[in-house]
């Protein structure tokens, strides 16, 4: 994710480490941005992951996902629903939901999410007032529960990707790791060695 919390680097040369290191989706969160300057960063960051091969969403916002040609939003619990952001961003669009728990993500499936986010798995800094931490419990029960991809999320790393996925996400998506790290590129490829 591309997130503030990197305050050395301006969004675009973040999401260019990441790129660089195989990263294969970002999402732009810029909490708090106004819109202006969300809709510059997303401006600068979509083509730079196109041009990788990366996927690219926006966080929260589907209309500005919409006007840069994004490939989908990510939604929090509090914002749109999933049908409104369709109709916003148009078929063929990504929708991902985050969810806390088996109800959230089954809610979230059942009105047509493309993934859940489910988290935070393990204790995390990235977020203002953290949730308890769940445990791979969560990522268990919640693959047992819907059909559609899961995301873990929370206070992952290189080292606890791999369990992560074990326990049945399909993919992880990490803020501190990757962007505090001294160098982003590096800790992309050493998450990715670790889950294949």
């Amino acid at each position: 994710m591309v997130d503030p919390l990197d305050t050395r680097r301006p969004p675009a040369a973040l999401a260019a480490a990441l790129l660089a290191g195989g990263a294969r989706l970002l999402q732009l969160r810029l909490k708090p941005a106004i819109s202006r300057e969300l809709l510059a960063a997303a401006e600068a960051i979509r083509p730079l992951a196109h041009a990788a091969g990366a996927l690219f969403l926006v966080n929260d916002r589907p209309d500005i996902a919409h006007a840069v040609e994004a490939d989908g939003v990510h939604l929090g619990q509090e914002d749109l629903p999933v049908a409104a952001a369709r109709r916003i961003l148009g078929r063929g669009r990504i929708v991902g939901v985050s969810t806390h728990d088996v109800d959230q993500a089954r809610a979230a499936a059942t009105a047509g999410a493309d993934y859940v986010a489910v988290g935070p798995i393990y204790a995390t800094t990235s977020k203002a007032n953290p949730l308890r931490p769940r445990g791979l419990e969560l990522v268990r029960a919640v693959r047992a529960a819907v059909p559609c991809p899961i995301v873990a999320i929370g206070g992952i790393t290189a080292e606890t990707a791999p369990l992560v996925c074990a326990a049945g996400a399909d993919a992880v998506a990490m803020i501190g790791a990757l962007v505090r790290a001294a160098d982003p590129a590096a800790a992309v490829r050493a998450v990715l060695a670790g889950i294949g």
